[in-house]
This record gives structure tokens, C-alpha cells and sequence, in this order.
């Protein structure tokens, strides 16, 4: 069976990614800061960089920050990629990240050209936001007494589980390029999902709908982080919020 190595195996995507795979029968190395045996910071590469990647055949890439470096993290990783011979290099990515000015859209866009143009055979998936960031982002919105929110902005959360499964599909296959967009399953307001989290949680919150500036801003409430035509996702935020709420008693 094929070796592969995730980058970020220990992270909200990565942990599933490396589940479907050695579910699948394949050697799987996880690579984070702090995962013996390849514990690497990425944005420092390094000889443990390459040790990790002896012998690998692809690379599922999953480290991200969106505090910065992902763009030096990646030259790294394609270095030793080339130095290594592997044959495979898989990158999630975000829908929208060449439509919406926004500086960590830009750094993952940049990310996708410096694997395009890495000179190894690569897949780029891009998704919409998972349901797990947009319930981090309402719990640290509903904290005050009132919720704030962007005016006419919506979302389109999918489900992390059907994310891995498809990266997981994608790194057992051959290179293929920027494979089709994954959206999750309804384009929501973000008042309609606050709401949904607010019931979820029995919370009791004031909802204010804010109207903001930038370009970042309008390219949002345009849609451009949206992948309308592909509503591919089955499981609802809705049923994210119930599941959770049931298995863990969430509040």
C-alpha cells in the first residue's frame, strides 16, 4: 500500500483524513508541530522535514494558520517533496480564495500557484467553510449580551467527515489537477445559522446585523465564497448542531 504523509494530521481535517486511510490499509505518517515521531514546524523545515518524508509517495497537505507563514510552510514542504521524489502532492484549499480580497483567502490562493508550479504531480480541492469553524466563530460572537453579525452575508458549511472522505478518495488516486469545488448542502444567512446555533445551545441572544466596509466585505455578500453549483454535502448544520449537542451535551 501506498505511504502517505498528512500535514496538520492532528487537526480539525487532517485526524479524519489520516482515519480513512489507514482504514484503507495505507502506511500513513502524521506531520504537526508536536506529533512524535515527525514532530516538524513547517515554516522552519529542517532535516526532520525530510526524514518524515522518506520514502513517501503522497502528501495529503492540511497545516494551516490563519495567523501566517502558510506560504513559507509550503515552499518547505515542496523542497523536501522534490528532494524525496514524491510522486503526489493533494492541497485543500478554499472556495472563493481567487474571487474575495481577504488576506488569508490571498495566502492559500498563492499557496495553490506555488503547488501548480512545484513541478509535482498535484490536486487541489477547494471547499466551503466547515460547519466546525462556523459554530467556533458564532461562540465567540454570541459571548456578549447581543450578537453581532455582518449584514447580508450567507455561508455554505459542509461537514468535515464528507471533506476527508473526498480528500481521502483524491490521495488514494492519481494526480488530477484542481478537481470540482465542494459545497455543503444550503446556502444559509449568517443570521439563520445564529439562530440555528442559538436554539442548539438554549441560548438567549439579541441579533444585530451589521453593515461593514472593504472589499473583503462586498465580496462576501456577493457570494463569493460560495459554490452554489455544488451543493454537494449531505449533512445540514442543523444536524451538525443536534449530533453535537446530543453526543457531548454542548451548551
Amino acid at each position: 500500500m501506498t505511504t502517505i504523509l498528512v500535514t496538520g494530521g492532528t487537526g480539525t481535517l487532517g485526524r479524519h483524513v489520516t482515519e480513512r486511510l489507514r482504514a484503507g490499509g495505507h502506511e500513513v505518517r502524521v506531520l504537526s508541530r508536536h506529533s512524535r515521531p515527525y514532530a516538524v514546524d513547517l515554516r522552519e523545515g529542517g532535516s526532520g522535514l525530510d526524514t518524515a518524508l522518506a520514502g513517501v509517495e503522497t502528501i495529503v497537505h492540511c497545516a494551516t494558520s490563519p495567523r501566517g507563514g502558510d506560504e513559507k510552510a509550503a515552499a518547505n514542504l515542496v523542497a523536501a517533496a522534490r528532494r524525496a521524489g514524491v510522486g503526489h502532492l493533494v492541497y485543500i484549499s478554499i472556495v472563493g480564495v481567487d474571487r474575495v480580497p481577504f488576506g488569508y483567502y490571498r495566502s492559500k490562493l498563492a499557496v495553490e500557484r506555488l503547488i501548480e508550479d512545484s513541478g509535482l504531480g498535484w490536486t487541489v480541492l477547494r471547499t466551503t467553510q466547515f460547519h466546525d469553524l462556523v459554530l467556533m466563530l458564532l461562540q465567540g460572537l454570541a459571548k456578549p449580551p447581543v450578537l453581532l453579525l455582518p449584514a447580508r452575508v450567507k455561508d455554505q458549511p459542509i461537514d468535515v467527515t464528507e471533506v476527508a472522505d473526498r480528500l481521502a478518495e483524491l490521495a488514494r488516486g492519481g494526480p488530477a489537477g484542481r478537481v470540482e469545488d465542494m459545497g455543503g448542502p444550503e446556502v444559509r444567512t449568517f443570521d439563520s445559522l445564529a439562530r440555528a446555533y442559538l436554539r442548539a445551545t438554549g441560548r438567549r441572544r439579541a441579533v444585530v446585523k451589521i453593515p461593514l466596509r472593504g472589499a473583503a466585505y462586498r465580496a462576501f455578500r456577493d457570494g463569493g465564497h460560495l459554490a452554489r453549483g455544488r451543493a454537494v454535502g449531505k449533512r445540514t448544520f442543523d444536524e451538525f448542531l443536534a449530533e453535537r449537542s446530543a453526543g457531548t451535551g454542548h451548551r
